[in-house]
């Protein structure tokens, strides 16, 4: 325990912060990248800062990308860019259930 605790005396959870997949979530149901939080806790765990980041890197960038999500955005785009290239070209026509007609 802590000579001063300061978090208890002004009533703040700092780990509640932090640690955002790891505190309680509604329903009682593990947050969507809490597995990944949790690998890359248990890897930066008791080696330090300096050690943790070149040696947690993948953990860290994978649960990076879990929350964020810029690679999966990144290469959606791609695929959509690609897609309205081949309307254009006329070599992809989309189906009817996609192009928002319906079936009249």
């Amino acid at each position: 325990m802590p000579f001063v605790d300061l978090q208890s005396r002004l009533g703040i959870d700092l780990d509640k912060w932090i640690l955002q997949q790891s505190g309680p979530q509604p329903y009682k149901q593990a947050a969507r990248c809490h597995a990944f939080e949790k690998e890359w806790i248990e890897c930066a765990h008791g080696i330090g800062q300096r050690r943790a980041k070149e040696e947690c890197k993948l953990e860290f960038e994978d649960f990076y990308e879990c929350m964020h999500r810029q690679k999966t955005y990144k290469r959606l785009y791609e695929i959509r860019k690609q897609r309205d290239k081949m309307i254009k070209e006329g070599t992809y026509k989309p189906p009817q259930c996609h192009t928002g007609d319906g079936e009249a």
